[in-house]
């Protein structure tokens, strides 16, 4: 019975992976940078901005408050207007997207936070200027931080475009509720869950061995 699911399970599970893959790229790119940003202007940090730093963090904080099926309700006519359409892999990735960066700012923050000052003491004491502080200490040391972190949003991100199946957004989400539920498959149900369990088993497992090589320590 479930041999006929699985052309539909693969089509699922690849848009689930673009979904995840792209969003994560983007979101990375953007929230680390967010990230040093929130922790170099933080007090006592090297390049201390009181202001700054509260204007960010609130902003950070009120994205990260909203619910996600909430947040890709409320932004359909943003999504529209960036991809065309709110319905479809594309258009999830963009709450994907908006959803993650704060959250991986706040996490590469706290990895950063844990890099001890006494090497930023160091390095300013040789001269090294904010930029250079930022590329040679503290991203170097706190990477194996940074990766069991991100690990974590991608696991995030996961069932997140797994949600995004409520309203179309494609993925494994979306075929355990229009097959799975909507059909009476509970065959598709259970596929669906255990695909989903597999693959966060094999990212966490991924991210767990990259960040033991990372560290140095």
């Amino acid at each position: 019975m479930l041999n006929d699911a699985i052309p539909l399970l693969t089509k699922a599970l690849g848009e689930t992976v673009y979904m995840v893959v792209v969003s994560m790229a983007i979101a990375t790119a953007l929230g680390i940078p967010l990230g040093v940003l929130l922790n170099v202007t933080s007090k006592g940090q090297i390049l201390e901005s009181p202001i700054l730093n509260k204007i960010v963090g609130s902003i950070v904080n009120a994205i990260r408050s909203i619910p996600f099926i909430i947040l890709m309700v409320a932004i359909i006519p943003f999504t529209r207007l960036i991809v065309g359409s709110a319905i479809g892999t594309t258009a999830a990735m963009v709450p994907l997207v908006i959803a993650s960066i704060p959250f991986i700012g706040r996490q590469v923050e706290t990895s950063l936070k844990e890099v001890p000052y006494g090497l930023i003491e160091a390095a300013l004491a040789m001269g090294a200027t904010p930029f250079q502080i930022i590329t040679k200490v503290l991203l170097p040391e706190s990477m194996p931080s940074i990766v069991a972190q991100l690990t974590t949003v991608i696991i995030a991100l996961v069932g997140e475009s797994a949600m995004a199946g409520a309203i179309g957004g494609g993925g494994l989400g979306d075929l355990a509720i229009r097959y799975g539920y909507q059909r009476f498959r509970p065959d598709i149900m259970i596929a669906t869950v255990i695909v989903l369990i597999v693959l966060v088993q094999l990212v966490q497992f991924a991210g767990n061995r990259l960040a033991q090589r990372l560290n140095k320590k």
